[in-house]
């Protein structure tokens, strides 16, 4: 049997094809913006001086940024900032859609993951356990933290930690933007905003 594709397309569909709420230049826009960003892009920074990266009060503690998508770099994919977590203090406790690395400098402690579990039938559905995993660190220890798991870092030792820590970026470009402190650093309660639900 063969399909004649003069007959496919319904005559009612083939009408409403061009029907329009309007004209616009969107693919226009789009290459005249590519075309800017590269200009743009040529003399952003190829390396950030260490005076260069901002420090940051944040309700997961204090952070330095090294990389950030509002810092002028090169780089468009990453966010890396260093964490500074007093002795026998601990970071809030927050959730992300994306993984985090991070590659711990000086300290020693563990961190607190709260496997996510979560299940889509007409929605997402999100459950977190209650009791968390355990993982050890110290100086030269890489940390992973899967995708939307609750974490907490915590400084055991008696000096300051200080942790790098990098997030991507391609979740938020895909709308996926889920980001969320659920408590605040002791200390920084002032600049936490608790999670809309």
């Amino acid at each position: 049997m063969t399909i004649d594709a003069s007959t496919f397309a319904d005559l009612t569909e083939r009408q409403r094809s061009k029907l329009s709420s309007g004209d616009v230049s969107f693919y226009k826009e789009a290459l005249e913006a590519s075309q800017k960003f590269r200009e743009e892009y040529r003399d952003r920074l190829n390396v950030a001086k260490h005076n260069q990266m901002p420090l940051e009060r944040s309700a997961d503690g204090l952070i330095k940024h090294i990389i950030n998508e509002r810092m002028d770099t090169k780089e468009c994919c990453l966010d890396i900032y260093m964490q500074f977590i007093e002795a026998r203090k601990a970071t809030g406790t927050s959730r992300h859609l994306t993984e985090e690395v991070a590659f711990v400098i000086e300290g020693t402690g563990h961190d607190l993951h709260y496997d996510v579990h979560f299940h889509c039938d007409v929605e997402f559905e999100w459950r977190w356990d209650t009791n968390p995993k355990k993982y050890e660190w110290g100086p030269g220890d890489f940390i992973y933290v899967p995708p939307y798991v609750a974490h907490k870092r915590i400084n055991t030792s008696d000096i300051e930690a200080r942790i790098i820590v990098c997030n991507s970026r391609i979740m938020k470009a895909i709308g996926l933007d889920w980001f969320d402190q659920l408590e605040p650093a002791e200390g920084f309660e002032d600049v936490w905003v608790p999670p809309a639900d």
